[in-house]
């Protein structure tokens, strides 16, 4: 059973940072996607990072950087490094893997790709 679990959501001040995690288990693959989406109340989800087999990567202009996505493939986990958070920031987080048949890269990854595995998502709140 694939499971994603997503850690380090909280509440922080504008200007600070988070990092998040999201470890996956019974899941590899050498060709993948894989993403971490948001969505605010009220609005639609989005793809705000996205890293392919290729190694590229991919960023919504909102969070360029100031956000950063990277794995840990000895360890099977995505992670997105936060910082300047905005309060426009604030979402629920969740991350996104997937096997894909050919290598991809991150615009593919974060734009296009339907995503197979999806974590339970994390709170971030960001104050003014």
């Amino acid at each position: 059973q694939v499971q994603l679990v997503e850690s380090g959501g909280g509440s922080v001040q504008s200007g600070g940072s988070l990092r998040l995690s999201c470890a996956a288990s019974g899941y590899t693959a050498s060709l993948y996607c894989m993403a971490w989406f948001r969505q605010a109340p009220g609005k639609e989800r989005e793809g705000i990072a996205a890293i392919g087999s290729t190694g590229s990567t991919s960023y919504t202009d909102s969070v360029k950087g100031r956000f950063t996505i990277s794995q840990d493939n000895a360890n099977n986990t995505l992670y997105l490094q936060m910082n300047s958070l905005k309060p426009e920031d604030t979402a629920v987080y969740y991350c996104a893997e997937g096997p894909t048949t050919y290598n991809r890269a991150g615009d593919y990854c974060r734009v296009i790709y339907d995503y197979v595995y999806w974590g339970q998502g994390t709170q971030v709140t960001v104050s003014s």
